[in-house]
């Protein structure tokens, strides 16, 4: 009957709790820059030893938020929910199109819907027939007694009535799509961030197993030539 003697737990140096042994990870396949951190407030923590992956993770925004302070300064708000989704591995991406459709009330709907058909083809069509009905029916050869003579003065008043509506309701919809395609600008900056930060991550692992395996062929190679000598001595 075989044992098996592999441990499956391990108690992490760093937090002293007791952890699977598959949320572990060996000293040697942590980067360099984040064993440096952990070592400043753990110096004992070295090759040998293993760290669990809540506490890997807190050393990883750490050094993500220094590195984003030393760069950009001062912080904003949207590097620190960068960060934030960072240590807390959430998804960071979402619908803004959605949410902001939810945060909408009825008078921003309706002025959409106002800017949306004053800016179509159908409005310039009955814009255009009205007129030409009003000026027709108010012609003096086919109306006697016309309710609106030539200047058309009330046509006019109507008009200008109209524009005055219509200019600050555009308005409304412009200022509210403005904010919308910044709020869209914000989010696509925080992607970008996380992207770039986690591609930067994914660089320093491979790198460091990069590192890692070429040690262990060294290692290989060293032991390799050692029993050719051996076996030559011998001969």
């Amino acid at each position: 009957m075989v044992r098996n003697n592999h441990p499956r737990s391990f108690v992490c140096p760093l937090c002293q709790t007791a952890k699977p042994i598959s949320e572990g990870r060996p000293a040697e396949f942590v980067s360099r820059q984040i064993g440096a951190l952990i070592r400043k407030a753990y110096p004992d923590w070295g090759p040998g030893h293993t760290i669990c992956s809540g506490c890997l993770i807190h050393y990883r925004t750490e050094y993500v938020e220094d590195a984003l302070q030393e760069h950009l300064g001062e912080l904003s708000s949207l590097e620190t929910a960068v960060i934030t989704s960072f240590k807390e591995q959430d998804l960071l991406s979402r619908n803004v199109e959605a949410q902001f459709e939810k945060q909408l009330g009825l008078g921003d709907r309706l002025a959409d819907k106002v800017a949306d058909f004053g800016g179509s083809w159908r409005f310039i069509i009955l814009f255009i027939g009205a007129m030409s009905l009003w000026i027709i029916m108010n012609s003096s050869a086919l109306l006697n007694r016309p309710f609106d003579p030539y200047p058309f003065i009330l046509l006019n008043l109507m008009l200008s009535c109209l524009a005055a509506f219509q200019a600050p309701v555009i308005m409304m919809s412009q200022n509210r799509q403005e904010a919308k395609d910044r709020a869209r600008a914000q989010h696509d900056y925080q992607v970008n961030l996380k992207a770039e930060i986690e591609i930067r991550q994914l660089h320093l692992k491979i790198d460091q197993l990069i590192n890692h395996s070429w040690q262990r062929l060294l290692e290989i190679q060293k032991i390799q030539t050692d029993i050719m000598e051996d076996l030559a001595a011998k001969k």
